[in-house]
């Protein structure tokens, strides 16, 4: 690509964006380019984005600003990638707003990246570089933009968990939810291609993987026609738990309405795979369940959390959940409170409702005020951090199973690591060995609100 050999780049959102960004690392380096963390020096700079709230955007285009103001010898090229590429608004923006930004790719051809770059350094106009379509509401959205040719190359990421993207896009259309419009359609990658990756992953030292997509639960329902055999979620989980030496499988994220009693009993049956459960309820009111177009009721997700409790004793079941959806009232807040003490999650990432421009709940009647929408907010996260503090406290003394994933940055002679229902766990060992990338069994000693900790009484995999 000419004089200038490195690259600095800055991802945002969510881990779907985390793995497109190890792929667009690894195609600059086979270019010859070096990565840099210090932006000041790159010849390039990326900025793989999120689009899920106007807030995430706000912070893209301020940190484009403040990289650009950096003070540097040569004008880099700026790359836009990701979601908010997709958006219709994005390159009339860039045009009048942002000039300096020279190439846009969407999440789909994050792959052209290279060949956009080199375009862009060598042209004297000084035009922008485009690779999005921008599928809109009402209108046919194009597939072969959302999905990513196979066999492309991947960064080596430091550590001992890896993600692998198992689906591209999204058809759930959730009413405050932008995802389906910069993603696309839903499409699932054939599992011979999964697997293979996989495997390829294992070869290379990793012992766990995390299946990713918008909607992992409807892998495979956009292979063939309708009736015809077909490789689901479930079954994709089973013949992943045959890979040797892959030692856990987890997967993210799920949505209740496609979550089946079979994938349920697939969990329960492949020992690889964690017994954790992220099931965004997101309200426990049906009315405003409805209003979402989530496409199940409360009961519903209350018998698939009991059906849970039942068939994977010991499962951890964790959730994300809206307050202050418009129109919602104090007792729609109350049966979501209903839900939570019902189900007793383990823990749950809580959200205010906040309009996203382009979705139908960005127009809905009934907003709600801001005070109003951060006290039911303040009320759930005490009712949830309550329950997430007893459930933790009740495993002192149990010992776990933890894969060791780094030291602590505070004390060098405690290690962190997971268990398989993904509490994170600080381990106290041997001082002068080291525990990276191992399996250890862990007794528990002490239980806080986001922590376990405890002593390593013996190593099971090294």
């Amino acid at each position: 690509m000419g004089p200038r050999t490195s690259f600095y780049i800055e991802t945002f959102g969510c881990q779907m964006n985390e793995r497109d960004s190890e792929t667009i690392s690894a195609l600059l380096a086979e270019e010859g380019l070096e990565p840099t963390p210090h932006p000041e020096t790159a010849d390039i700079i990326i900025l793989n984005t999120c689009a899920v709230r106007e807030s995430a955007e706000a912070k893209v285009w301020s940190r484009l600003g403040k990289l650009h103001a950096l003070s540097r010898e040569n004008e880099p090229v700026f790359v836009l990638a990701g979601c908010m590429a997709q958006l219709p608004e994005t390159l009339e923006r860039i045009k009048k707003k942002v000039p300096y930004v020279k190439v846009v790719s969407g999440p789909g051809n994050i792959h052209r990246i290279p060949e956009l770059a080199k375009k862009a350094r060598s042209d004297e106009k000084r035009r922008l570089f485009a690779a999005v379509s921008p599928p809109r509401s009402g209108v046919a959205r194009d597939e072969s933009t959302q999905i990513l040719p196979e066999g492309l190359p991947r960064k080596n990421i430091p550590g001992v968990s890896a993600f692998v993207t198992i689906m591209y896009g999204c058809d759930n259309f959730c009413s405050y939810c932008i995802v389906p419009y910069v993603r696309g359609p839903q499409v699932s990658r054939l599992p011979e291609d999964v697997i293979r990756e996989s495997r390829d992953l294992v070869e290379r030292g990793y012992k766990e993987i995390t299946l990713l997509g918008q909607n992992v639960n409807a892998f495979g329902l956009d292979f063939g026609a309708p009736g015809q055999e077909r490789l689901g979620f479930a079954g994709l989980l089973r013949e992943l738990n045959r890979i040797q030496g892959l030692y856990r499988i987890r997967y993210f994220t799920s949505h209740p309405r496609d979550f089946t009693k079979e994938m349920v009993d697939a969990v329960a049956a492949c020992e690889k795979v964690c017994e954790h459960f992220h099931l965004p309820v997101q309200s426990g009111s049906d009315r405003i369940l409805r209003a979402m177009n989530r496409g199940y009721s409360k009961g519903q997700y209350l018998d698939l959390a009991s059906y849970i409790r039942e068939t994977v004793p010991g499962a951890s079941i964790t959730t994300d959940i809206i307050v202050g959806f418009p129109g919602e009232t104090e007792e729609d807040f109350q049966e979501t409170l209903d839900v939570v003490r019902r189900v007793r999650f383990d823990g749950a990432f809580t959200f205010i409702f906040s309009p996203r421009k382009g979705t139908a709940a960005a127009k809905m009647k009934g907003q709600i005020l801001r005070s109003e929408k951060s006290e039911r907010l303040q009320r759930l996260v005490d009712v949830q951090s309550e329950i997430t503090l007893e459930r933790n406290k009740a495993m002192v003394g149990e010992r776990v199973e933890v894969l060791v994933e780094e030291r602590d940055q505070k004390d060098p002679d405690v290690w962190r690591g997971r268990t398989r229902t993904n509490k994170m766990v600080l381990c106290e060992g041997d001082p002068g060995s080291s525990l990276l990338g191992c399996l250890v069994e862990v007794e528990v000693r002490e239980a806080g609100l986001w922590y376990l900790k405890g002593q390593v009484k013996r190593v099971l995999v090294n």
